[in-house]
């Protein structure tokens, strides 16, 4: 599993120009299942994410989690991720999962996220999204190889 992990003010999700998502404060993370991911990564994966301290607490230090700050979750099935840019120009998503076994472990995921307290909102998997954000530091972490 990969992921792109943005902390936000707030986030929208549109697909064909209607939105399909909206958050407050939060994170909008970009979620990539790659071939041999497991139902196991899912829970590390949430049980990271949920507790990640990447919200400044009252010293202004990145002391709280979203489960902290009472935030919420977009997360958003993106399979470039996946890509491989080893060889020549165009890339290779060789590595991203099935989709039907990826969109299994995204909502997966998403249930986990829910079942911690996080509200996860979620886009449409495999549909041309739209994600219009405000970063908030901005603050963006790369987690792969969960």
């Amino acid at each position: 599993m990969k992921a792109v992990i943005q902390r936000v003010y707030n986030a929208e999700l549109s697909v064909g120009g209607e939105i399909v998502s909206r958050i407050d404060k939060g994170l909008v993370v970009f979620f990539c299942v790659e071939k041999g991911d497991c139902e196991k990564q899912c829970e590390i994966f949430a049980n990271k994410l949920a507790k990640l301290r990447i919200f400044e607490d009252g010293n202004g230090k990145m002391n709280l989690s979203v489960q902290d700050v009472s935030g919420e979750i977009m997360l958003v099935s993106q399979f470039t991720l996946a890509a491989d840019l080893s060889k020549g120009n165009r890339p290779s998503f060789f590595n991203a999962e099935e989709p039907d076994r990826a969109d299994k472990l995204y909502l997966r995921t998403a249930n986990l996220l829910a079942n911690l307290g996080v509200p996860a909102k979620l886009g449409v998997f495999g549909a041309d999204m739209t994600v219009t954000q405000s970063n908030w530091g901005p603050v963006t972490i790369i987690w792969q190889n969960v």
